[in-house]
């Protein structure tokens, strides 16, 4: 039996940046109400996650981030979406507020954070008949290794601007470095010791004074005040990491029997994992493919209307699977 916990705070949500016009409530009773909280998801584990309740829900979201993320990455969408769906975002373990367990009890592996993904689903009583999970870099593969394991996970899947498959050539340098040892022990000491150049710089690495997007300061605060304990945001990755190849080997092979549509999008111009890898796992899987232009590897920080049009698409369109 899973414990819930539950120290919340709760109180009308307020738009931010996104579609402002679409979620503003006609009276401060019927607002969306915001929840900030823990869960504990299992007897070892413990998620802060956020959610928006509206009164009267048309489906449930479930947004997952990727490094170096936290859930406050996806705010601006949730308050978009919330006057008409209920939104969900947590921690992944060793990001922000979630529990940090030392890697001899925890793998951090993509494999361990899909079976995280099923404990919150379960624990939160979210109707998956009725849920959009949107997931990405990080967050993607466990949420497809997820709905391998639980076929009906979710009604529908979007993912993008991750690696499913174990294809070097189309990673950025330094993720290339974290495939395997002794590399990988030297990329993790440089990203725990430059953590303040990773926050600054990751988001807008590759573009024009010109092409950087605002974040909030908000969010900012978060992934900083989130990146330490005795397990980093860096070594959380770094764990991800070690077990990358073997995860990623294994959903090659099985992705075949996957139940659940599933929708890619893409950056076009995502540095760290090339658009060929999308097109790739689109291609051998018959799903649709949106390459976003002149976007990088965080759409949804970089253009989250965009996001926010996906979800509504796919939440709007019933139970019919994904088609070209």
């Amino acid at each position: 039996m899973f414990k819930f916990v539950m120290k919340a705070t709760v109180f009308p949500a307020v738009a931010v940046g996104v579609a402002a016009s679409r979620i503003v409530p006609t009276s401060a009773s019927s607002a969306p109400k915001l929840e900030v909280g823990e869960v504990q998801v299992n007897p070892d584990m413990t998620l802060r996650h956020m959610v928006y309740r509206p009164a009267h829900p048309k489906g449930t979201v479930l947004f997952l981030h990727g490094f170096p993320e936290t859930m406050y990455a996806w705010k601006p969408i949730a308050e978009s979406l919330s006057s008409d769906y209920e939104v969900h975002a947590f921690d992944w373990p060793g990001y922000g507020q979630s529990s940090r367990p030392g890697a001899d009890r925890f793998g951090y592996a993509p494999k361990d954070y899909a079976r995280v993904l099923a404990d919150y689903i379960r624990t939160s009583g979210i109707d998956s008949s009725e849920l959009v999970i949107y997931a990405t870099d990080i967050g993607a593969l466990p949420a497809l290794l997820a709905a391998l394991e639980q076929p009906d996970i979710a009604r529908e899947i979007i993912v993008g601007d991750f690696a499913p498959f174990n294809r070097p050539q189309y990673m950025y340098e330094s993720l290339q470095g974290l495939k395997s040892k002794p590399s990988s022990d030297v990329v993790r000491a440089a990203m725990n010791k430059n953590r303040d150049e990773i926050l600054a710089n990751t988001f807008f690495r590759g573009m024009s004074a010109e092409e950087r997007y605002p974040l909030s300061q908000e969010f900012k605060d978060d992934m900083a005040k989130g990146w330490g304990g005795d397990v980093t945001s860096a070594d959380a990755f770094f764990h991800y990491y070690s077990h990358f190849t073997r995860d990623q080997d294994y959903f090659e092979a099985n992705m075949a029997t996957l139940k659940i549509p599933v929708k890619v999008v893409w950056g076009e111009q995502d540095i760290y994992i090339k658009k060929e890898m999308g097109v790739e796992y689109a291609n051998r899987n018959g799903v649709k493919l949106s390459i976003l232009p002149k976007l990088g590897h965080f759409p949804h920080l970089q253009a989250p209307e965009q996001t926010v049009d996906e979800v509504r698409a796919a939440l709007s369109a019933g139970s019919n699977p994904v088609s070209d």
